[in-house]
């Protein structure tokens, strides 16, 4: 199994480093990991509709670039589908029984989504109704990813 997490920005933060250097390194025993990063496009608070349009379509092109052919793309997407852990462990199971090996989850920029993505993706999932910073959303990601991979094997874990 491989699992892509591509995302919009770099990672500045050292303690998000770490953490998505511990999980990465846990779910190394479950999947192959690669971490893409895409450069973000400079975005004064200031943007008309058409700019931020025009902001998004460029991350979501360096995003699409990216992404391997055949793989199954997740989208993370505050208007996709909320679930349990259990939901996203048996979401996961599901796609790998149906012959998927390849798994590329999204991460769009700060502004959002360009409707590139939505259109590209497989499915969409919303991690919660709160607000993250997108960097944040990796370490999350990682982690539910890690604990989905516990529910399939059946291994303790705490809720």
């Amino acid at each position: 199994m491989k699992i892509t997490i591509a995302a919009v920005g770099k990672l500045k933060e050292r303690y998000l480093k770490e953490g998505i250097s511990e999980y990465t390194k846990r779910l190394s025993r479950f999947a192959d990991m690669e971490l893409i990063e895409v450069e973000d496009e400079h975005a004064p608070d200031t943007l008309s509709p058409a700019q931020e349009a025009q902001v998004k379509q460029r991350e979501a092109e360096r995003l699409l670039k990216r992404v391997k052919e055949g793989s199954y793309i997740i989208l993370l997407d505050l208007a996709g589908e909320q679930t349990t852990s259990e939901g996203f462990a048996s979401k996961l199971e599901s796609i790998m029984l149906t012959g998927n090996s390849h798994i590329t989850f999204i991460i769009g920029g700060s502004l959002g989504l360009d409707h590139s993505l939505v259109s590209a993706a497989s499915c969409r999932i919303c991690l919660s109704k709160m607000t993250f910073p997108h960097q944040l959303a990796r370490l999350i990601l990682l982690e539910q990813t890690y604990r989905a991979f516990k529910i399939m094997k059946n291994e303790t874990y705490h809720k």
